[in-house]
């Protein structure tokens, strides 16, 4: 079932207070951004995963098959970015079970990459995507989390998101 209202978690008040005390250093993802993007994007449509988490920050992504639900994979940032990856998951058409339109998945992708460059001090440091469930979940450089619908997540995408 897809959530119906927009979720927002502030986190830990210490890092909140010091958020404009720091600046975001470029990561290796960040240098190869659109291609760990258009990897997701692969993985998602025709490779069998249901919900991928990019964390930008540390330059890894976390996996979940709908072959292995239960057990998800962590891939850091030199297997990621390796062109062969997806070679590593069978193909597996997009899933009938998914809520979120084929059409939709890189305009969120590209939100994120959006959200990521969008401040020095405000940024995204993961984004995940549930094709099942459609939801986006956030997390931004001052601790705070946000969990919300993809549909809302592009409605009100220029909003900022912290």
């Amino acid at each position: 079932m897809l959530q119906k209202r927009w979720l927002q978690i502030r986190g830990d008040p210490s890092v909140r207070q010091f958020v404009f005390d720091q600046e975001r250093i470029a990561s290796e993802f960040d240098a190869h951004l659109d291609e760990v993007l258009m990897h997701v994007e692969t993985l998602i449509l025709k490779h069998g995963v249901f919900h991928a988490k990019v964390h930008f920050s540390s330059g890894q992504v976390t996996l979940w098959l709908l072959q292995d639900p239960l057990r998800y994979r962590v891939h850091i940032k030199e297997e990621f970015l390796d062109p062969n990856l997806c070679l590593a998951y069978p193909c597996v058409a997009y899933t009938q079970m998914a809520v979120v339109p084929t059409t939709v998945i890189p305009l969120v992708l590209a939100e994120f990459k959006r959200l990521r460059g969008m401040d020095p001090q405000m940024y995204l440091r993961s984004g995940s995507l549930n094709v099942i469930n459609g939801l986006v979940g956030l997390n931004f450089s001052c601790d705070g989390s946000h969990y919300l619908g993809y549909a809302e997540f592009l409605d009100r995408a220029r909003e900022l998101y912290v």
